[in-house]
């Protein structure tokens, strides 16, 4: 739909805030409070200059408004682990967020696993030359974690992670500058909540022994899982076996399958009942090597999976999966650096864990996990 405007409104040339303050019948200085998101301005005010934009269909001069602010309405935004499925649609949600703020977000792509204190100064001065207003760091691992507490800026920061780790948030956090601490804000998927949706289900469809394939322990996601596993379970007392991971890969995790089921079958032991794993590629190598040694899923063995890739609802049967909130972890975390930046109202949290904002996950049931047949 074409937008009409006023005719003559600016005489042909661009049209200017003094001509939306001139539509509007206010000052300039109203006009650039409702562009920059100012509380301070009444709400007829504010929809008369909004419809002044409109239908003048001005865009406001960034290079002028950086100019006047000390500000490029700028957000640096470093992202490790971005080839998880899914995980791309935290990025995507912040730059959605961004620009819903008028705001532009510049990426950069980091090795999660390997990424040191030297390759974050780097960005931060190449960030620096380029005068952003803040950044917000998607960082996975405990490398990329330490190597943005330690990072010394002025920048406000928002850390995107877990909540545990092989150091806590609290330990991390104590590397930087008060001043720094102030000015920064943790924000994750609630991955401990996720588990405790998993153990109850599984508690309450009968199982009573189970398998768990844990992540890489370098990933936070990974290690928060495997820890709140471990202390649910013990918990609510459910019999468990822990397979370790260097890897989030199916390939890997269908061997590890085929080891346990040939260790159980030697020495004549039982199948668990349910085999949950902590992401999605590792329920499928698992869901390969049992399907292999004739088990059925999920008659004979549950299984469950952590991510909900593409695809899952595919599979056969259909996995029971627990889906994180990519989308809403990365609007949660650019709306954090708004309101460092001073521009928005604080973020609320239903949960917060170590100071870190948490977005809860969604269990998705399906076909793959069944309750315990009744002897």
């Amino acid at each position: 739909m074409s937008i009409r405007r006023s005719p003559n409104a600016s005489g042909g040339r661009r049209p200017s805030m003094l001509d939306v303050a001139r539509m509007a019948g206010v000052s300039h200085q109203t006009v650039s409070r409702v562009i920059n998101g100012s509380p301070d301005v009444a709400p007829e005010t504010r929809a008369r200059v909004r419809k002044a934009i409109d239908t003048l269909g001005y865009q406001p001069n960034n290079t002028a408004r950086a100019l006047a602010s000390h500000r490029t309405r700028t957000i640096a935004v470093v992202a490790g682990g971005l080839w998880r499925p899914r995980s791309v649609d935290m990025l995507a949600a912040a730059s959605a967020t961004a620009r819903a703020h008028a705001l532009f977000t510049t990426v950069s792509l980091v090795d999660a696993d390997l990424c040191t204190d030297a390759d974050m100064v780097g960005l931060c001065d190449d960030f620096s030359q380029q005068g952003v207003d803040a950044l917000v760091v998607l960082a996975p691992t405990d490398v990329m974690v330490r190597a943005v507490c330690r990072l010394d800026t002025p920048l406000p920061r928002v850390i995107v992670t877990s909540t545990h780790g092989q150091a806590s948030l609290r330990d991390m956090m104590s590397s930087m500058r008060e001043e720094s601490r102030r000015r920064s804000a943790v924000v994750g998927g609630d991955d401990w909540g996720a588990m405790a949706q998993v153990v109850r289900l599984v508690i309450g469809y009968g199982h009573r022994s189970a398998l768990y394939f844990a992540g890489p322990r370098g990933w936070r996601g990974s290690t928060t899982r495997l820890l709140a596993w471990r202390t649910l379970t013990a918990e609510v007392s459910l019999p468990n076996v822990v397979v370790p991971g260097n890897s989030w890969d199916a390939g890997e995790a269908y061997a590890r399958m085929n080891h346990a089921l040939e260790r159980i079958g030697s020495s004549g032991g039982a199948v668990p009942t349910v085999v949950v794993t902590s992401s999605d590629g590792q329920a499928m190598g698992a869901a390969r090597a049992l399907h292999e040694h004739g088990l059925r899923i999920p008659q004979d063995v549950s299984l469950v999976g952590f991510g909900d890739y593409p695809a899952m609802a595919a599979m056969m049967p259909p996995l029971s999966t627990l889906r994180p909130d990519f989308a809403q972890i990365g609007s949660a975390a650019l709306r954090e650096a708004v309101w460092l930046l001073g521009g928005g109202p604080e973020v609320g949290y239903a949960a917060s864990v170590h100071g870190a904002g948490l977005i809860p996950a969604t269990m998705v049931r399906r076909a793959s996990l069944g309750r315990v047949p009744r002897v």
